[in-house]
């Protein structure tokens, strides 16, 4: 598991401010009638004019290069959406943003789930739900604490709301690269896994289900959704391990 220097954190703390704050622009666009396209677009101008690069597009794994520049995924769509023109957001649907951002040789991941328009209050609860997850799961991101300690908290809470947590997909470090050791799942036990130390930096992400856990692949190799076409939220920080306990660093700039 990587230790991040003084001088590391500075540039994860530049790479996170740019992710978050092209998340948070890019929230601004989000309307019925929007493409996913549209979205992906507006986002890799948002990048660039930070001096950065998509460290989504091109992702590899095996022969296939993930081919946006951001993941965006809709209603049933857990994750690694891919935007097109032929899918337009409605009024009632809910859509998953995720950015991640290499700058100076730094990685800054974070993502949302939001309303386009009004939506039902099952979705509703649904969000509060996962995002109140990702605020537990961080808060036991604490040195000498256990990745398990973070997981059983996030999963304990949503299922107390009777919601169910994604169990092929998981949180992970991240750095140098978008996927560094410890894994971070969203179910555990408490005092299981690695233990916690300072300096590392974390990726928190609950994936959140209105049904059941399972998920399927799509024929573009790369969308995951629900396999039972439920709705599902995700919610994502970079968070640093501190001495003083866990810092978020997907914080949008002030200005």
């Amino acid at each position: 598991m990587s230790i991040k220097t003084a001088a590391d954190i500075v540039r994860m703390r530049e790479a996170c401010a740019i992710a978050a704050t092209v998340l948070a622009k890019l929230k601004e666009h989000v309307a019925p009638g929007i493409t996913t396209y549209d979205l992906d677009q507006i986002a890799k101008t948002l990048i660039a004019g930070y001096g950065a690069r998509s460290a989504d597009y091109g992702y590899q794994i095996g022969s296939r290069r993930f081919p946006a520049y951001i993941c965006v995924s809709v209603n049933d769509e857990i994750v690694h959406g891919i935007g097109t023109l032929k899918r337009i957001l409605h009024d009632g649907d809910i859509v998953s943003l995720d950015v991640t951002v290499e700058y100076n040789g730094c990685i800054g991941d974070n993502a949302l789930t939001m309303p386009v328009g009004r939506i039902a209050p099952a979705l509703q609860q649904l969000l509060q739900v996962t995002e109140r997850a990702l605020q537990l799961g961080i808060a036991q991101a604490k040195v000498d604490n256990r990745i398990g300690d973070v997981s059983a908290a996030i999963q304990e809470y949503v299922e107390s709301h009777g919601f169910s947590v994604v169990r092929d997909l998981v949180g992970h470090g991240v750095g140098f690269s978008m996927h560094e050791p410890p894994e971070i799942p969203n179910f555990g036990r408490k005092g299981a896994g690695p233990r916690i130390k300072a300096g590392m930096t974390l990726a928190i992400e609950p994936m959140v289900n209105l049904g059941g856990y399972r998920t399927k692949t799509l024929a573009d190799g790369w969308t995951v959704v629900t396999a039972d076409g439920s709705a599902s939220a995700h919610f994502e920080h970079t968070v640093l391990t501190t001495d003083r306990g866990p810092e978020i660093l997907t914080i949008p700039r002030s200005a």
